[in-house]
């Protein structure tokens, strides 16, 4: 009798602490899961969501009055600034495909990252191994620039590229650097990287782009059709591979870059290959012509990365930021600090670098 008893005291005790620890648990995972879907990652869907800018910590009034700013002083013809997935500004027609100059480079770079990673592409092959050449020839000693040096501005190869608008009128004769050891921005690079891409791969660069880029993260706007090679091809063989994209679109590829190469829990793009190409190779110090060593970057893999050492730089916007560039004012922007986006154009292509980067800041002001 007496066993019995503190037998049935004992199974009550045990009954109640189990009651206790399933009401405790259920409490907290109810308590928790609320916490996992408001951190989850956004995507956009079909198209973007707009936001109020406070729900993320912008303000509507200074945004409206930016923009007021932005039509008197700037010559910004098409923007929109994205924080963690949504758009919480943006002006002009987003949905406008238009030419978007030299941030044709940063795509190729997005597009080498599987190829280089699945032995397609060797960046250590040197042009004599691929069988590089181009009019009129190049020299043996140009021949030994690797895969890797084209894609890093630091070829040493002078030969005239098919397009203008690079620094190529302050290269040194041609020779007289060793591959690797010189940074020059130079469209023979860009252009001939290109050519080498399509050789490997056998695919043109705009199908690729589509397939492995543009389909996948539902760029809205990309059309085949749209797309063309420019340039005078008695100077080099290689034309200038540029693209016609919409602001939505430049949006969408800097946000799959935010995302370090996810999109929708699918890796469109290796984390290793977005931390490689946006790392410095060639800091703003070591850059020729001297003249571009004011300026606000250092070079990666064909993205432009914020100077950390430039006068303006402030950590708290700029810290692990990156950029697309086009002449006159097109710009994919990537600053993680802020998990912002910022896709911008200027059709009359006249801004210049530190107007956008004074234009950065002030975006960036435009928190509560």
């Amino acid at each position: 009798m007496k066993y019995t008893c503190i037998k049935n005291v004992l199974i009550g005790f045990l009954l109640i602490c189990i009651t206790v620890t399933c009401c405790c648990f259920s409490e907290s995972t109810d308590s928790e899961e609320p916490d996992k879907k408001e951190n989850a990652t956004y995507f956009p869907g079909t198209d973007w969501e707009t936001t109020s800018p406070e729900t993320l910590g912008y303000s509507s009034e200074k945004f409206a009055a930016l923009k007021t700013e932005i039509e008197k002083k700037y010559t910004t013809s098409h923007l929109m600034v994205v924080v963690s997935g949504k758009v919480v500004f943006s002006m002009g027609n987003l949905s406008q495909n238009q030419k978007i100059a030299s941030c044709r480079k940063s795509l190729l770079s997005m597009l080498y990252g599987k190829y280089v990673e699945d032995g397609t592409i060797d960046l250590e092959a040197t042009l004599k191994d691929l069988n590089i050449d181009d009019l009129e020839g190049l020299l043996d000693k140009e021949k030994k620039a690797t895969v890797r040096h084209l894609i890093t501005a630091r070829s040493g190869v002078f030969h005239p590229a098919s397009n203008t608008g690079d620094d190529s009128k302050h290269a040194p004769a041609r020779g007289s650097v060793e591959p690797g050891t010189y940074f020059l921005y130079n469209n023979w690079d860009f252009n001939c990287a290109g050519g080498i891409f399509e050789q490997l791969v056998g695919k043109d660069i705009y199908s690729a782009f589509y397939q492995d880029i543009a389909s996948p993260i539902g760029m809205q706007d990309y059309k085949l059709a749209n797309q063309k090679k420019t340039g005078d091809l008695t100077l080099s063989k290689y034309p200038a591979y540029h693209f016609w994209i919409s602001t939505r679109d430049m949006a969408r590829v800097g946000y799959l870059m935010l995302r370090k190469g996810e999109w929708n829990s699918k890796q469109i793009i290796s984390q290793d290959w977005v931390k490689t190409t946006t790392s410095v190779v060639t800091p703003r110090s070591e850059m020729n012509p001297t003249s571009r060593r004011v300026l606000e970057f250092d070079y990666g893999y064909l993205w432009w990365i914020f100077n950390k050492e430039f006068t303006g730089y402030d950590p708290n916007i700029y810290k692990d930021g990156y950029t697309a560039t086009g002449l006159g004012g097109q710009y994919i922007t990537v600053l993680p600090h802020l998990d912002m986006v910022i896709a911008h154009k200027d059709e009359s292509a006249k801004m210049q670098k530190s107007t956008y980067y004074n234009l950065i800041k002030k975006i960036a002001d435009c928190k509560l």
